[in-house]
């Protein structure tokens, strides 16, 4: 999967009233006390950058270094203490433990195998303290089935023209986006750029069992940032997962 351009606008493209709605969703859980918390997939930071103003110690972790990169630069422009660092979060090893763990905007679809699921998983776990919290969210199998299936979505402004379409994939509930930008540059003409992004994901019961094998004894499941339990036709999945 190619980062080589996307993180540049990957802000413009996201609606940024989700980051407050995880950030309003984690808060229920881990509440006001300052907390030492580990945001894997951090992206560009916007999360992670809402949880530190809120007053929590947190690290950033991702595996593109483009992402990185542009995370640094944001974080240096607000002058905080907020470590963003480049690793692979199947093979997280940062020798030290967290409070809580998150991992939204279901990045854990983006894992290609469920060995890299679990290895995550268990990696997750070797980083948090006892009676620690891990965070995430994930696609539902009818999101992966039935709400991308034949997806297409396109939008445009002076700067930037997108068009996505997305596409079952070849494993079980996996799905293919192809995306294709044309971003204005400094010549005034239009540059293509073209992503391709695989997403995986896996029955509720997948992500239950790799937990409790790792030593997660305490499992809450919500649907579509709510405290709702999930149905056959919620297409966000959280998990509220207690060391």
């Amino acid at each position: 999967m190619s980062y080589e351009h996307f993180p540049g606008f990957y802000d413009r493209l996201m609606d940024s009233e989700l980051y407050d709605e995880w950030l309003e969703f984690t808060a229920n859980f881990i509440g006001d006390t300052p907390k030492k918390v580990l945001d894997l997939a951090c992206g560009t930071a916007e999360f992670a950058l809402r949880l530190s103003f809120s007053s929590h110690q947190v690290t950033g972790v991702d595996l593109s270094k483009e992402m990185v990169t542009v995370a640094r630069e944001k974080v240096a422009a607000a002058e905080i203490n907020l470590p963003i660092l480049e690793q692979d979060m199947s093979k997280l090893a940062l020798n030290q433990t967290f409070d809580v763990v998150t991992c939204f905007c279901d990045s854990l679809n983006y894992l290609e195998t469920e060995q890299a699921l679990e290895a995550t998983i268990q990696a997750v776990s070797e980083h948090l303290k006892t009676d620690g919290l891990f965070l995430f969210d994930v696609h539902s199998v009818f999101k992966m089935d039935q709400g991308f299936k034949d997806y297409s979505y396109g939008d445009s402004d002076e700067e930037i023209s997108t068009i996505w379409n997305s596409f079952l994939g070849e494993h079980p509930h996996s799905v293919e986006h192809e995306l294709t930008f044309y971003i204005l540059g400094e010549d005034d003409t239009y540059n293509r750029v073209d992503e391709l992004h695989k997403e995986r994901t896996y029955p509720i019961a997948t992500y239950e069992n790799i937990l409790k094998k790792y030593g997660f004894t305490k499992i809450d499941i919500y649907a579509d940032f709510s405290h709702e339990k999930p149905n056959d036709t919620s297409e966000r999945i959280f998990f509220v997962a207690r060391k």
